[in-house]
């Protein structure tokens, strides 16, 4: 056993009440518990989290993952458990990356949520149907969401630095009735126009019935604030419904073609994530909760559905060490954040910076700090103890899109060991298989799974007959057991070491993409023949190096690679932007001519590569093995 960096210093959480209800001493066994009355648990999340409604006498149907389905006879809208609590309250902080500074109280939310819901009906939106935006990371964008929600619209979103080919490729396939967008952010100190992009992309949207747009006013689309002044409803607006009906859009990172959309129950998401942030995160009602995101990441939806446990939220929109790499500390302070989420690449960037946050701000408040995205380095959970806090609760976690929440969690009451995630997601049966579909032993590395159904599964994804890609992304491996595409160990503590991604996601700066978002813009150059896309292990992190095969006779020059980097930058986003290019004679190929990412990135990262026979070409990784980046 190593030795803890941190201890927890009270017992008095949510998920002691948890364990006394179950009748059990410690979390390993409440876990077992969760597992084996899976109804009993969401039940008591459900009620505990007094969340408005009814769940029904029925419980859960079905033991297969394509098949079951949770509380058939529930009816409810999450929105009416998102809004509840005292009307004076700050239940939204918007903050600026120029500094400016918004507050809404829990009243005017609710009552700003209620105008969008009218203002949706009045449109033709109804229930079913999909409203999407393209939004900075600010207020409206909550507000807009909680009105779709509240009439039984699905909700889906991107960040406003997505490119036009990233968000078509998107929302082409779900074909929204109405579009919220922003027409300029700052980032980085620069402000960033949006309006020729925006018109492109509405241009090839043609199922739209109208384009709202936050801020000033214009001639293309009606402003956010004017078109509310239409509406003031008398009554509340709440649509309830089933346990099941869609709520959440997201979208797979598109690795192997456009991304996926993966349709999200919004009851199964509210479920799912009080049952993390109240027993897993300790977040209270009255807490100020934090998470560095975008809206093109889960993480922006897991951070509102916190709403719910009567916790107020706090948005930033922009760099997070502009102007200064304080940044984010200095609104940890000015807003007494009780939680604060950055990526671990964040991390280990103001690690390197040399920040020490304890020495220069006071943090009383905070009780918790969370880290995802990528796995969080030894160095980085020392860092945190002995420069930005030694009382904090550190919680790293692991998720994703694909269920709106964490496989792996913080776990209040138990101790932080350096390097380890603490255990697993109550009422999730996850386990670490070994390439037979047996369970790994303690310290193997293994596939990251789940055995068992839970309340944020998707409910299917969009225009997917017979859910033929639904299976294909998740079961083909083990039957009925979702595979996650995680490489993982567990540990004699109890936790989980994550050993990155087993499959060909790219990870940049904790925002997972997809090779095929990369390979649709860069061969769109002439002198382009192919490209290939890995994630190279560096500095405790990992880079994305883009490899061009060119026409005959073409050579990388460096004007050609700055273009290319551009055309990343401005088409998809920042983040989609290559650390190097380099030019390769050839690519490894399976025999049925697919591209072998995974080996490329083994030959780069010093792995070993396994089943050579599989390859059309196995002499082309020689390249690779010899490059020494």
């Amino acid at each position: 056993m190593q030795p803890a960096l941190w201890e927890p210093a009270s017992n008095n959480l949510a998920l002691a009440k948890l364990q006394g209800y179950a009748q059990v001493r410690d979390f390993q066994s409440l876990h077992k518990w969760s597992i084996e009355n899976r109804e009993a648990f969401w039940r008591y999340v459900f009620e505990d989290s007094g969340v408005i409604g009814s769940l029904g006498d029925k419980g859960i149907i079905g033991d297969t993952f394509l098949k079951t389905r949770f509380f058939p006879d529930a009816h409810l809208n999450i929105c009416d458990t998102l809004l509840k609590g005292d009307d004076q309250q700050i239940l939204i902080t918007e903050i600026s990356e120029a500094g400016a500074k918004r507050e809404y109280s829990r009243k005017q939310v609710r009552e700003i949520a209620n105008q969008v819901a009218a203002g949706l009906q009045e449109i033709g939106v109804k229930e079913g149907d999909v409203v999407s935006a393209i939004a900075a990371n600010v207020a409206e964008t909550v507000f807009f969401a909680l009105g779709a929600l509240k009439i039984g619209a699905i909700f889906s979103s991107t960040s406003a630095d997505f490119g036009t080919a990233t968000v078509l490729d998107r929302f082409q396939q779900i074909e929204p009735k109405v579009l919220l967008v922003t027409k300029s952010y700052q980032y980085n100190g620069k402000k960033i126009d949006c309006t020729e992009k925006i018109a492109e992309i509405v241009a090839q949207l043609p199922t739209l019935l109208k384009v709202i747009a936050i801020g000033s006013p214009s001639s293309a689309y009606q402003s956010f604030d004017d078109w509310l002044e239409g509406f003031k409803p008398s009554q509340e607006i709440s649509i309830p419904g089933g346990f099941d009906r869609p709520g959440f859009i997201l979208f797979s990172s598109g690795t192997t073609g456009k991304p996926k959309c993966i349709v999200h129950s919004a009851a199964g998401v509210l479920l799912k994530v009080l049952s993390e942030q109240r027993y897993h995160l300790d977040i209270k009602p009255e807490d100020k909760v934090f998470y560095y995101t975008t809206c093109g990441w889960m993480m922006w939806n897991w951070l509102v559905m916190g709403l719910a446990t009567g916790a107020g939220i706090v948005l930033f929109d922009g760099n997070p060490l502009y102007p200064n790499p304080e940044r984010l500390f200095d609104i940890a302070a000015e807003n007494q954040l009780t939680f604060l989420g950055v990526s671990a690449k964040y991390i280990d960037s103001i690690r390197k910076l040399g920040l020490r946050p304890k020495e220069s701000h006071s943090l009383p408040a905070l009780r918790t700090i969370a880290s995802t995205g990528s796995p969080l380095s030894h160095e980085g959970f020392a860092y945190i103890y002995e420069d930005i806090s030694s009382s904090a609760h550190l919680a790293s976690i692991s998720g994703g899109t694909d269920i709106c929440g964490c496989f792996m969690l913080g776990v209040p009451n138990m101790p932080v060991y350096a390097g380890q995630i603490q255990g697993p997601a109550l009422g999730l049966d996850v386990q670490v298989f070994s390439e037979n579909g047996g369970v790994a032993e303690i310290g193997v590395k293994g596939e990251l799974v789940c055995r068992n159904t839970f309340p944020s599964v998707p409910l299917y994804f969009w225009n997917d007959a017979g859910n033929a890609k639904f299976k294909s992304a998740y079961f083909e491996r083990f039957a009925d057991v979702w595979t996650h595409g995680d490489f993982v160990e567990k540990t004699a503590e109890g936790g989980y070491v994550m050993h990155g991604r087993s499959d060909a996601t790219l990870n940049a700066g904790g925002v997972r993409i997809g090779t095929a978002e990369i390979y649709r813009i860069t061969e769109e150059f002439a002198e382009v023949v192919e490209s290939l896309a890995i994630a190279q292990n560096w500095e405790g992190d990992t880079r994305i190096v883009l490899f061009v095969k060119l026409a005959a006779g073409k050579v990388l020059t460096e004007e050609l690679s700055n273009q290319i980097k551009s055309a990343l930058r401005t088409k998809a986003s920042p983040r989609h932007v290559p650390a190097i290019i380099l030019q390769a004679p050839d690519f490894p190929r399976t025999k049925s001519n697919k591209l072998m990412e995974i080996a490329v990135a083994n030959a780069v990262n010093e792995v070993a590569i396994n089943n050579l026979n599989s390859l059309a070409n196995p002499e082309s990784l020689d390249w690779f093995k010899d490059l020494n980046l």
